[in-house]
């Protein structure tokens, strides 16, 4: 077998490859930043909103081109979490705390950090207003605020998750809660959710209905387990090749995948589950369950959603191959705040930032942008505990994979990929100084 770095050095190298390549540079282990504290400054060339992997890259990136002293990330977060390994924290793989490290840790060396939530984009005038009511203005804002979780559109939530036999993966109060649950599971329906709005990381509702499945056959009780998916899309997944792959997995485990159901409340003290059918509108299901699993309905960040720089949804507005604001051509987005049209992952925003770089560093020398993002996006469906199918595609909902075999095959290299390597990759490459440049450009 020819080595990892070979086998994913090809002309269509992506991500994978692009963080393995980089592993030869040197990684500083400190991480220094300004606090708002200690620093007066109203004005940044560059201001970045949001402390995620998009924001944490991209102001990195920006440190290079115009010195970490004129860049700043508003952020009100002490924690940064590594959010696609709470998959597995829900299903006993993994410890909730190795998912998340203090958010100073995480910011590039010498680039201020405002600790403080945006309340206003002012784009006309090129500033925005915090929560503690300082105005910031900028020569080129980066929006990166991310996806917000509204629990509350479901009724009897989040008040529901005191009780047991409920969890849900997407947030760092409840995730734990469904490994409880699991551990707890009797006897009975083990309900699984996919809400009526995008989401992010799209597999991940699955993905724990197969670790469940397989923690069930582990511990013996596979057979008082009646394990159902109920969904509000129309299809498993969006990309057939991996659509297919799953559907024989559903078969082989006898799963009962529901489609056009919508979660619409929980009565938690009678551990009820209430669905809409969409193709019936105001037809309704009551079922009880031993264990449910939330994935809660998402938006865009309140912040965005009455802003000028949103859509009519309510998300940033861009360009969809160049990240450039529609509107605005000193305002660029990245990941799961904006509009553009493909899944909405970790891996999307290591690609997008390749080539949001390539934009705002032709926007600065007044020249047009040229590099184009073509909607690859990654989700690694894990399907046991030792075994991933790695998707991987673009916005026409094509295959766009990295490596030269049959990625819709469940394999024990991709769970190791997603379960360790990746991770580890992600705090010591993707969100530092310097490190996850050349991402994405060796196409």
């Amino acid at each position: 077998m020819a080595p990892l770095v070979t086998v994913v050095s090809g002309p269509r190298t992506r991500i994978f490859a692009c963080f393995l390549r980089l592993g030869s540079q040197q990684v500083s282990p400190l991480q220094l930043h300004t606090s708002f504290s200690h620093a007066a400054k109203t004005h940044y060339e560059v201001l970045v909103l949001g402390g995620g992997s998009g924001g944490i890259t991209m102001a990195a990136r920006m440190k290079r081109k115009v010195g970490a002293e004129n860049v700043a990330i508003v952020e009100p977060s002490e924690r940064h979490f590594y959010q696609p390994i709470w998959t597995l924290v829900g299903a006993g793989a993994k410890q909730l705390s190795s998912s998340g490290r203090p958010t100073a840790s995480v910011i590039p060396s010498g680039v201020e950090w405002i600790k403080a939530s945006v309340v206003e984009l002012n784009p006309d005038q090129n500033c925005v207003r915090t929560d503690n009511g300082k105005e910031i203005s900028y020569k080129y804002l980066i929006i990166a605020l991310g996806i917000q979780l509204d629990y509350e559109k479901i009724k009897g939530l989040p008040e529901g998750f005191a009780h047991p036999k409920i969890g849900s993966n997407y947030s760092v109060k409840t995730v734990e809660k469904t490994w409880q649950a699991l551990q707890d599971f009797e006897e009975g329906n083990a309900i699984f959710t996919f809400p009526n709005t995008p989401v992010k990381c799209a597999g991940a509702p699955q993905k724990i209905m197969y670790l469940s499945e397989a923690y069930f056959r582990k511990t013996g009780k596979r057979s008082k387990a009646n394990i159902i998916f109920n969904t509000s899309l129309g299809a498993i997944f969006g990309v057939k090749k991996y659509a297919d792959a799953l559907q024989e997995i559903i078969q082989e485990r006898n799963l009962t995948v529901n489609y056009k159901r919508n979660l619409i409340e929980v009565r938690a003290d009678k551990q009820e589950a209430v669905f809409e059918n969409l193709d019936r509108p105001g037809e309704t299901q009551v079922i009880s369950y031993e264990m449910l699993h939330v994935t809660p309905p998402m938006s865009p960040p309140d912040v965005l959603k009455t802003s000028p720089v949103a859509d009519a949804a309510g998300w940033v507005d861009v360009d969809k191959e160049t990240l450039q604001h529609k509107r605005y051509p000193n305002v660029f987005g990245i990941g799961d705040c904006t509009n553009l049209p493909t899944s909405k992952t970790a891996a999307a925003v290591a690609a997008q930032s390749g080539i949001l770089d390539r934009t705002i560093s032709l926007i600065m020398k007044n020249q047009t942008p040229v590099k184009k993002y073509d909607g690859y996006t990654s989700c690694p469906l894990v399907t046991g505990y030792n075994r991933v199918i790695l998707a991987e595609f673009d916005y026409q909902a094509q295959p766009l994979e990295t490596f030269p075999f049959d990625q819709s095959k469940e394999r024990l290299s991709m769970y190791l990929m997603k379960a360790d390597l990746m991770p580890f990759l992600y705090w010591n490459m993707m969100l530092r100084p310097g490190i996850g440049e050349q991402c994405y450009e060796r196409r």
